[in-house]
């Protein structure tokens, strides 16, 4: 049984709650050992701006033993957890999401993947802190090998010469990436009494360049399609979701659209997930390859650093267009 952590996570009047929706049976599924692979992604992220990866080669054993450690984690009492925390940007958080009065119905971790860094906020993992910190290097070491390949797959799709256009950024030593555990508690009494699901994690654009994510078998995720249509993702624990983030969009000129998602609790059941947020270095400057843009074509944005962005982008509210202070007007 999950122990919903109630004093952290209320109040309930500044929850949010939402209509469920349907299971969308549509979602692109990329085999990553399909000979068609790289046109495959090209179009899923051009239509979608997401996708499910299968045949991924990530071992089954790494996510369980993570999703069971960090169920472990957050099934501590309260003041136990708050001793990882408050996040700054890194560690043990709940409710609150930004700076900027979103709050959702999610306790989560916050880590960086630099191992150095990592290993400063696991002291809460009393047992063998090593052994969570072994699980998340043991799992995110796959989980990049993954990335690299799927970032790779893209540039030889869009037919850039230089495949690792996209994934040096992360291959980066000064790669300004991070990994995050989300669980959103299940409170039926609650959502029966406001007649809808409550909303874990409102809707929002990753900033980054690519997120990968992995969850339990609970449903929750939600992707709007492109004509503002809300559907909702079959949840599948042996794969990978990939999604396309607002840097990717930008170095696309717009080509990929960086997707809009939102997660919702569900009713009864606990839900987990693990994202790997593949983020370039703070200085890295960021803007439409050249080689993306067709004959007579001119930017779409404005260049600007990764710092500069996420300096923006996590100030602003969870909902707001965050690439719009980035986007070139008129005449520019």
């Amino acid at each position: 049984m999950v122990v919903l952590s109630q004093p952290a996570l209320q109040p309930f009047s500044v929850i949010k709650t939402c209509k469920p929706i349907g299971l969308f049976s549509e979602i692109p599924v990329i085999d990553l050992t399909d000979p068609h692979a790289k046109t495959l992604i090209i179009k899923a992220c051009e239509e979608f701006g997401f996708f499910k990866l299968v045949n991924h080669g990530v071992p089954m054993e790494l996510m369980t033993k993570l999703e069971a450690l960090a169920n472990s984690f957050f099934n501590l009492p309260q003041p136990e957890k708050d001793k990882a925390g408050p996040p700054d940007p890194y560690g043990y958080g709940n409710k609150k999401i930004g700076p900027n009065g979103d709050v959702g119905w999610v306790e989560y971790l916050l880590l960086h993947t630099n191992p150095q860094i990592l290993s400063q906020k696991t002291s809460i993992f009393q047992e063998n802190p090593q052994i969570f910190r072994s699980a998340v290097e043991d799992y995110m070491l796959e989980v990049k090998r993954m990335t690299f390949e799927v970032l790779e797959l893209m540039a030889d799709g869009l037919e850039i010469e230089s495949r690792n256009v996209f994934s040096r950024l992360l291959r980066d030593d000064k790669s300004d990436s991070c990994f995050r555990l989300n669980h959103y508690p299940p409170c039926p009494e609650l959502q029966a009494l406001s007649g809808g699901n409550l909303i874990g994690f409102g809707e929002h654009t990753d900033p980054q360049i690519i997120s990968v994510l992995r969850s339990n078998n609970t449903t929750g995720l939600q992707i709007c399609l492109k004509e503002g249509t809300w559907v909702s993702v079959p949840p599948d624990q042996t794969s990978f979701f990939i999604n396309v983030g607002d840097i990717l969009q930008v170095m696309t000129n717009g080509r990929f659209t960086s997707v809009k998602h939102r997660v919702l609790a569900d009713p009864l059941k606990s839900r987990i997930s693990m994202i790997f947020f593949g983020g370039p270095p703070l200085s890295e400057k960021i803007a439409p390859l050249p080689s993306l843009m067709a004959e007579r074509e001119g930017s779409l944005y404005k260049e600007f650093t990764w710092f500069e962005y996420k300096s923006s982008a996590y100030t602003s509210r969870l909902a707001d267009h965050r690439l719009g202070l980035f986007e070139k007007t008129a005449g520019q």
